[in-house]
């Protein structure tokens, strides 16, 4: 039987989905992700509380679907008596589900909106960072109402920002008690177009949760760094 154009590639992705359908594995692949470093096994079992032994399986599953790729080093460069460990990595490889996931449907919305409603005083622009700012507000508002969480200091709204936003691809990592660094863009293919315009839309989408949240001890600060999201949610003290 002939194999469709692109049927393999089909193949590779739902193999990858399956894999990542058992609780264990993905909470190992999202925290060798967030890692951003090679993770040896015993790291990834202390991540999800299993053996190392039951990890070792696991791990494997996820080398064998293209998820992670594995390779013998020191953790942390450090040559220590013994077999070398061994170490995984996520990726690059593309397998046509969106991991981390991507939100150009949320993109599209904003500037949808911003169409249907530019006004007469507004450019194109003006209208889009106004709906993407209207937009992120109204986000934080059904989260606060959802939520009654009542005066939220910095942390609280750290917290709060890190469990809504990891719905929306943002890859939320808690870099300090009162810092959080966004690791993904969920717009990520359209920001090479424009990255001036893409990142001012995610900074206004941000600013605006935040007043929906009614959270006055963090700001949205952008800090672009190369493959992650041009925004940090931190404390105005935090240097």
């Amino acid at each position: 039987m002939e194999v469709p154009e692109g049927g393999e590639r089909t193949g590779s992705a739902v193999a990858a989905v399956a894999v990542l359908a058992d609780d264990l594995r993905r909470g190992m692949y999202e925290f060798i992700r967030r890692a951003r470093r090679p993770v040896s096994r015993d790291e990834a079992a202390a991540a999800v509380g299993i053996s190392r032994k039951l990890a070792a399986f696991h791990l494997d599953k996820l080398v064998d679907a293209g998820l992670l790729c594995a390779r013998f080093e020191p953790v942390g460069g450090i040559r220590k008596v013994g077999r070398t460990p061994k170490v995984y990595e996520p990726t690059d490889t593309h397998i046509g589900v969106s991991i981390p996931p991507r939100r150009p449907d949320l993109l599209a919305d904003v500037l949808l909106d911003a169409v249907l409603t530019e006004g007469e005083q507004e450019t194109a622009v003006e209208a889009a960072m106004r709906t993407a700012r209207e937009r992120g507000h109204r986000l934080g508002t059904e989260e606060r109402n959802r939520s009654r969480p009542g005066r939220l200091g910095a942390e609280r709204t750290l917290t709060k920002a890190e469990d809504t936003l990891a719905g929306y691809g943002f890859e939320p990592d808690r870099e300090t008690p009162t810092c959080v660094r966004l690791r993904n863009c969920p717009f990520h293919p359209l920001t090479a177009k424009s990255p001036e315009l893409v990142c001012g839309l995610n900074h206004a989408f941000l600013r605006g949760f935040l007043a929906g949240l009614q959270a006055r001890s963090v700001e949205a600060v952008l800090e672009p760094r190369p493959g992650e999201c041009c925004v940090t949610l931190r404390t105005p003290a935090e240097p």
